[in-house]
């Protein structure tokens, strides 16, 4: 039996991107584990943080843990742009979700 929050199209975006994300991340260079385990824990947390009713990420948050990848050059502009893309589409269906619950008497 799923929980509600695993019906939504959001959290279903949000576990794919998590997917993406470590695939992504399996092809940066050694010594970089610090910037993987971060990108990887930033993706997984805002699944979690929609599994637990509480978004707390903002736009400059996640803006900030892809566009230090990008200097790196360790994804390429395409990826950065469909995963930016992905994350306005996420942000959009959670800020959709925020209004809904604030017109609820309940």
């Amino acid at each position: 039996m799923a929980f509600m929050f695993e019906k939504l199209e959001v959290y279903q975006k949000t576990v794919n991107l998590v997917d993406q994300v470590a695939a992504m991340t399996e092809g940066f260079p050694r010594g970089y584990y610090f910037l993987v385990d971060q990108l990887n824990r930033a993706a997984l947390s805002v699944a979690t943080n929609l599994a637990e009713g509480n978004g707390r990420f903002t736009k400059a948050d996640r803006k900030n843990f892809f566009t230090i990848a990008r200097r790196r050059g360790f994804i390429t502009d395409a990826q950065h742009t469909e995963l930016l893309a992905q994350l306005e589409t996420i942000a959009k269906m959670l800020s959709g979700l925020i209004r809904g619950l604030d017109k609820r008497k309940t």
